[in-house]
């Protein structure tokens, strides 16, 4: 079977879309399939990465185009930015023959408009995989006027690509509902979560990690990820300055995003010598990354409930850290953390309750002094909830089966042939 995956960032970017995608794009060709991948030249959050125009990598195929690289400072830049990309992968589209399934993402915006189109003109099917919903980000963002014409515009491109589509994949309940309201039919959308990396709680990489960036003897509170608007950081920030005196307290922000700009100014103007602000680490590092934290933050705004998904909390359920989440209650985080549910593990504070979180954290922090005094070696040993959703979301139990749902779509297959392929995978 032959398929064509479409977002900007894939292997060896490291954001999120990029490393689930690639997941994918591996998976299928360790089942014989011919994959290619259209995708961006440029490092997705550093421009100045450049990687080969084209290689063959895994058995996949990979074609790179180019962009305008021109910041994420402001929205039209990033308008270009997206535009130039969309055009280029347009012209690339012309020249690729027929594909059996396309993958489109969400990277730019409303490149399923593209695969949609494709797959009208030259044949095949359509899997739209949503990782996150556009327009409705922007309108939700305060970017785009819901009754602007652009906003009509683009929400109709959407829909009409969505309509196309032989399966969309959502990433949540809440995603879903929203899917269903643009008049999708409800057996067209499947349910899949993103899942972990496959990494686990690394005792070395933790003490190395924290020892190289002056950690070692630190509480250390840590954001990882996209520093996204849609991600608001400001009650964190707030309760960062309330602790700036605890010296045995430490937040690290990791990642990359339009907002990290803003955490390095507001820890530069108040001289918090609480914060430390690194770059997007490499994949081979995450799991040290990831398990140098004792206490790690997820952030959702209160309007982006089935709009986006952070998905950085699958791998911290994989290396078995206590989690603060802040955000709505109504979203997949509140169902996570729900199911939780265990003191100093798993937390949730509203925006505005800088108050709270700065006292979560200390609880935090004292819960943690109290387990390593008790329980030795065992500190990181994650309550036995957190150990079944890290299995519920690992990349054994989902990628086999999102591979269904494209096996289910390719020439001559059914949806038995494609469970069974899965399962195989799946033991591998």
């Amino acid at each position: 079977m032959k398929v064509l995956l479409l977002n900007q960032c894939f292997w060896p970017d490291v954001v999120a879309t990029a490393q689930q995608l690639t997941d994918v794009a591996r998976g299928l060709a360790e089942r014989g399939h011919q994959v290619t991948v259209i995708t961006g030249r440029r490092g997705y959050d550093d421009p100045s990465l450049r990687f080969s125009r084209r290689e063959r990598w895994h058995d996949i195929e990979i074609i790179r185009v180019r962009s305008i690289a021109s910041g994420k400072t402001s929205r039209w830049r990033r308008v270009l930015n997206f535009a130039s990309f969309l055009f280029n992968c347009a012209l690339r589209l012309f020249l690729i023959p027929r594909q059996d399934v396309v993958v489109a993402l969400t990277s730019p915006p409303l490149v399923s408009c593209l695969a949609s189109g494709f797959t009208r003109v030259k044949g095949g099917r359509l899997v739209f995989w949503v990782m996150d919903l556009n327009p409705d980000e922007a309108i939700a963002a305060g970017w785009l006027r819901a009754e602007s014409n652009t906003a009509k515009i683009l929400g109709g491109l959407l829909e009409k690509s969505m309509r196309h589509a032989a399966r969309i994949v959502v990433l949540d309940r809440f995603m879903k509902a929203r899917v269903l309201q643009k008049r999708i039919p409800p057996e067209r959308i499947e349910i899949i979560s993103p899942w972990s990396q496959g990494i686990h709680f690394d005792q070395q990489g933790r003490e190395e990690f924290r020892r190289v960036h002056g950690l070692a003897d630190k509480f250390v509170v840590m954001y990882a990820g996209n520093h996204s608007p849609c991600h608001p950081l400001d009650t964190l920030l707030a309760a960062a300055a309330t602790l700036g005196l605890q010296e045995d307290i430490a937040f690290c922000f990791v990642g990359g995003g339009s907002e990290m700009r803003k955490v390095k100014e507001f820890a530069r103007a108040r001289g918090l010598k609480n914060v430390l602000c690194l770059p997007y680490q490499p994949q081979e590092d995450l799991a040290a990354m990831l398990s140098a934290a004792d206490l790690h933050v997820v952030v959702m705004g209160n309007e982006f409930p089935g709009i986006v998904h952070p998905c950085k909390v699958y791998n911290i359920l994989a290396v078995g850290s206590p989690i603060l989440y802040l955000g709505p209650a109504e979203s997949h985080m509140g169902d996570i953390i729900g199911k939780l549910d265990a003191p100093n593990w798993a937390m949730q504070a509203n925006h505005g309750q800088a108050e709270l979180v700065s006292k979560l954290v200390s609880d935090a922090a004292a819960g943690f002094k109290l387990r390593r005094s008790h329980a030795g070696a065992g500190i990181h040993l994650a309550p036995g909830a957190h150990r079944d959703l890290a299995a519920a979301f690992s990349r054994a139990m989902l990628l086999p089966k999102f591979i269904n749902q494209i096996e289910a779509l390719g020439p001559g297959r059914n949806v038995s042939t494609a469970e069974s392929a899965a399962a195989k995978l799946q033991s591998a």
